[in-house]
């Protein structure tokens, strides 16, 4: 038995989901572990031939999603440097992040 596929629009970028898939975007505003969304924003819904492609959007289909937990991601550290100017610059970076769960896809 195939799995429903769907390929959603999250916050500018586009996922390809099924369900139980975790995944780990940015983090959402306002929300707290635990929490359910509802997605609308599905670009196409389905697997193989019975496969709905939007326009730009799927009518009534959605995407429910659980926010496991809002944590942050590994420190990035942008170094500048000119030679031979005594020009150097060290700045550190962690990007807020939001681990969501695919709970269910409905089409």
């Amino acid at each position: 038995m195939r799995t429903m596929k769907a390929i959603i629009k999250i916050q500018g970028k586009q996922l390809t989901v099924s369900e139980g898939d975790v995944f780990f975007v940015n983090r959402y505003v306002n929300s707290q572990a635990g929490d359910h969304l509802e997605i609308k924003e599905v670009l196409m819904a389905g697997d193989g031939s019975d496969a709905k492609i939007g326009n730009p959007y799927v009518a009534d289909a959605s995407v429910r999603i659980h926010i496991l937990e809002n944590k942050r991601g590994k420190k990035v550290i942008v170094f500048k440097k000119k030679r031979r100017k005594g020009y150097e610059r060290k700045r550190g970076h962690r990007q807020e992040l939001s681990v969501i769960k695919v709970e269910s896809i409905v089409a």
